[in-house]
């Protein structure tokens, strides 16, 4: 039976130099439910201790539609001024270009002053990763790297990446990038598997940069599948879980890893035990066939 390589317990996060966990924990819902400083240090706590290193959130995190714009980020900053030795124990990254109402902004003029208000609210003089949530299609991609690469040459942002760009996106902002992309943040689930097939992650790797896998358990339909595809893709992880003692969860982190490309799922839930044991998906070693046994369920039909 031919074997899948185990998770690395540390991967390079693109060409930046900053090694990583396999896996990270994302703060979406951060400040959800009146959230405090105290719970949230303990989720950090939660993550560091199973061995997460990768903090991934965003300064649209918290907002509601009316307000709460930068509130995880606020959230985050607190715990890192009250706890700062915490910050060197992360690799730290957020995300900005959103700008409700317009919806997308990034002018040179907006990104410089979203990139300082997020260093503002985090309470740290410079982040590890700073990437562009979603595509400004207004924005020419020359306009938006010169913005960028002065954000790391003033020493505020270490590397640099995007969220949800096409192919051709990340290909023309890379083009006219003096510091290069390190991270592409695409959806990839066991039930979203565009990624595999599309290109995206052969252009990963192709430009050497980290995926990083939002949504990864497919917004939680994974979890309580109500469709025939859905149902497919659970008993094929089921079948690799089961055996093993594990989660379905932790199967489909696990699955995701062992894709060549470095797959670095977003664990996205709030609860300190779901963090914990999904950072054990890095201990999953999987056969092609059992692997492709969930891509087949996925795709619905048969492989070539």
């Amino acid at each position: 039976m031919s074997l899948l390589p185990i998770a690395p317990a540390y991967r390079q996060l693109g060409s930046s130099g900053l090694a990583i966990s396999p896996i990270a924990w994302g703060m979406w819902r951060l400040a959800d439910d009146g959230a405090t400083a105290a719970d949230a240090s303990k989720l950090i706590h939660t993550a560091l201790d199973a061995g997460i290193t990768l903090f991934d959130t965003a300064d649209i995190y918290g907002f509601d539609g009316t307000g709460g714009f930068g509130d995880a980020e606020t959230l985050l900053g607190e715990v890192l001024h009250a706890e700062p030795a915490l910050r060197g124990r992360m690799v730290l990254a957020t995300k900005g270009g959103i700008a409700p109402p317009s919806p997308y902004d990034q002018s040179p003029h907006y990104l410089a002053k979203a990139i300082d208000a997020s260093l503002k609210r985090l309470q740290t003089d410079a982040v590890d990763l700073w990437q562009i949530h979603r595509p400004d299609i207004l924005a020419h991609p020359h306009e938006v790297a010169r913005a960028l690469d002065n954000a790391v040459m003033a020493g505020k942002v270490r590397a640099l990446g995007v969220s949800n760009f096409t192919m051709p996106q990340v290909a023309a902002l890379n083009h006219f990038l003096d510091h290069k992309l390190v991270t592409t943040q695409p959806e990839i689930s066991p039930l979203r598997i565009d990624s595999f097939e599309n290109g995206e992650l052969d252009q990963a790797m192709m430009l050497g940069l980290t995926p990083m896998a939002w949504s990864p358990l497919g917004g939680g339909q994974l979890l309580d599948p109500k469709t025939p595809r859905g149902i497919a893709v659970a008993a094929a992880l089921d079948a690799v879980a089961t055996p093993r003692g594990i989660s379905r969860s932790v199967a489909a982190y696990s699955w995701l890893m062992a894709h060549p490309a470095g797959i670095v799922p977003i664990i996205g839930s709030q609860n300190p035990a779901r963090i914990a044991e999904g950072a054990a998906a890095g201990a999953v070693q999987w056969s092609r066939t059992d692997w492709y046994a969930v891509l087949v369920a996925a795709r619905g039909v048969k492989l070539p």
